[in-house]
């Protein structure tokens, strides 16, 4: 059955990055309808770490990390593994992932995405603002943290991105580094603290809550499955899982890692893949937890969270279907009782969620090559909540023929 009435703008997907186009383009002047097959922030969104990074500009692909592939993957609990029978199906990821890694190509990515950090932090500041959700923002920094002077000085690169964007941090030792974080255990010797690094009382609370301000401008929001989607005309004809279609003017394709699905039919072979990450949330009083904790050389963070204490992190390179193992997230806690002696683990709650992740540590925002009304904002990794308003008004430059607020050719659907 077709619904006769054809909507304005649809946005597959109500995780955070669906939310904050929605957002974006009732400013706009649009009228967006949000369409997810369970709810506002119900995947993804739902439970990752709560930071605005605004200062991770590094791609994940770079020669460091490449180095250190073969050491993590022969831990089948370390900071990044892939299962053995997942490794056939993604080895032509890991080949991009391999070529991003090359000094071109990292020099490339880290200039789109200082780029799309300063349009990102300064539509949060603004999103943030016009929703009222001030309250919601903690501003009391992180702490990287490092077990040697070595391992600090070879963030050398991740200083200079920082301190090319204005970013302010210092390295902190000694007293000053016990200060900012008591009771931490003598194996870390130094830190970058910077002061001005945020996170949000929680992640899922604040999508809910961007989700809950759209619909107050007046977006919808439709509890569907959406099985596929046809250019049509002037317009887009999206088909559910029902049987039911529904046409809309312009579609938004904000999947995350489920975008795979709608866009390759539509002849973008876009090479998204799926970073699984794990995390246990502890009751508060678990830690005297001051600020965010980023454990870098291990691949875990511990986040203060209205909720809880959220530990958790690392890669696994496994897709969507693949059964979850929790022994990840059990071996992350360890580290953290490892390195954070007063720790309680008891009476936390495990979670897994599926990054969707691109070779160039970049996202696709951009048109499909099926159709000019039809736009893909996905594939933003790690950095889904960071970028999440400033994709939003991307794209509704993009829907409403504005020029773009930066250069979208790294973006493109069409780069791979």
């Amino acid at each position: 059955m077709t619904e006769t009435t054809s909507i304005d703008v649809a946005i597959v997907g109500a995780g955070i990055i669906g939310v904050c186009t929605a957002f974006k383009l009732q400013e706009a002047g649009r009228t967006a309808l949000l369409i997810d097959r369970k709810g506002v922030a119900e995947e993804t969104s739902r439970g990752n770490a709560g930071a605005f990074a605004f200062s991770d500009v590094i791609p994940m692909a770079t020669s460091g990390v490449l180095q250190k592939l073969p050491k993590w993957l022969s831990d089948p609990l370390g900071p990044l593994t892939i299962r053995p029978e997942y490794l056939p199906q993604i080895t032509p990821w890991l080949m991009r992932f391999w070529r991003a890694g090359w000094p071109d190509r990292v020099a490339a990515s880290l200039k789109a995405q200082s780029a799309m950090m300063r349009v990102a932090r300064a539509e949060a500041e603004a999103l943030i603002a016009a929703a009222g959700l001030d309250g919601m923002i903690r501003r009391d920094g992180v702490l990287e943290l490092y077990e040697s002077e070595a391992e600090l000085t070879r963030t050398a690169r991740d200083d200079a991105a920082k301190a090319a964007e204005g970013i302010e941090f210092r390295h902190v030792r000694g007293a000053e580094l016990a200060e900012l974080q008591p009771g931490l255990s003598p194996r870390i010797t130094c830190a970058t603290f910077i002061p001005k690094w945020q996170t949000v009382s929680d992640p899922y609370d604040y999508a809910v809550a961007v989700g809950k301000a759209a619909v107050a401008r007046g977006a919808g929001f439709r509890r569907a499955e959406v099985a596929g989607l046809r250019p049509d005309g002037d317009g887009v004809s999206i088909a559910f899982s029902d049987g039911t279609t529904l046409r809309a003017r312009q579609v938004v394709v904000a999947g995350g890692a489920w975008s795979k699905r709608l866009t390759a039919p539509l002849g973008d072979n876009v090479p998204l893949e799926t970073e699984r990450g794990y995390n246990t949330t502890l009751p508060g009083y678990s830690f005297d937890l001051k600020r965010q904790l980023v454990f870098g050389g291990h691949g875990f963070v511990v986040t203060p969270l209205a909720t809880g204490i959220r530990v958790g992190g690392a890669v696994e390179l496994g897709g969507l279907t693949l059964p979850p193992n929790f022994k990840r997230a059990d071996a992350m806690l360890k580290k953290a009782a490892m390195f954070m002696p007063g720790l309680t683990t008891t009476g936390g709650k495990q979670w897994m969620g599926f990054r969707p992740s691109l070779p160039d540590s970049l996202p696709t925002i951009g048109f499909s090559r099926a159709s000019r009304h039809i736009v893909y904002a996905f594939g933003h990794g790690h950095l889904g909540l960071t970028q999440s308003a400033g994709t939003g008004k991307l794209v509704a430059e993009l829907i409403t023929g504005a020029t773009p607020s930066l250069d979208l050719a790294p973006f493109s659907p069409q780069r791979f």
